[in-house]
């Protein structure tokens, strides 16, 4: 049997396959978080938050997906302001606080890609 990790959205638990776990390596005197992804030692806050490889913060055993996707995706369909991308990157953050891993879906090591095009 496949492992899958749980996935918490609106309120629905769904399960999906099991992808890359990136641990949270934080140093509490300076008040950062990296993870080691393919591009080296990244900072959480500053390229997982805007990768498109992030899929979600582990909380526990739950998977939280990252809020700047649905607020992304609401912006682009004309249903929220911009201002609604500024609250899903806080959302973010506290997730990142509370969390102990990045669940990543980079198979082909490809490292930081930025999750917003212009």
């Amino acid at each position: 049997m496949p492992k899958t990790d749980t996935i918490i959205t609106d309120g629905l638990k769904y399960t999906s396959p099991t992808m890359k776990t990136l641990p949270i390596q934080r140093d509490e005197k300076k008040d950062r978080a990296n993870v080691d992804c393919a591009t080296g030692t990244v900072s959480v806050y500053r390229a997982c938050a805007y990768c498109v490889h992030c899929k979600g913060v582990k909380v526990g055993s739950r998977v939280y997906p990252p809020p700047q996707e649905r607020a992304y995706d609401e912006i682009s369909r004309g249903a929220a302001s911009d201002e609604a991308l500024m609250n899903a990157a806080m959302q973010f953050n506290s997730l990142v606080r509370d969390g102990n891993a990045i669940e990543c879906d980079d198979d082909d090591n490809e490292g930081f890609r930025t999750r917003y095009q212009l």
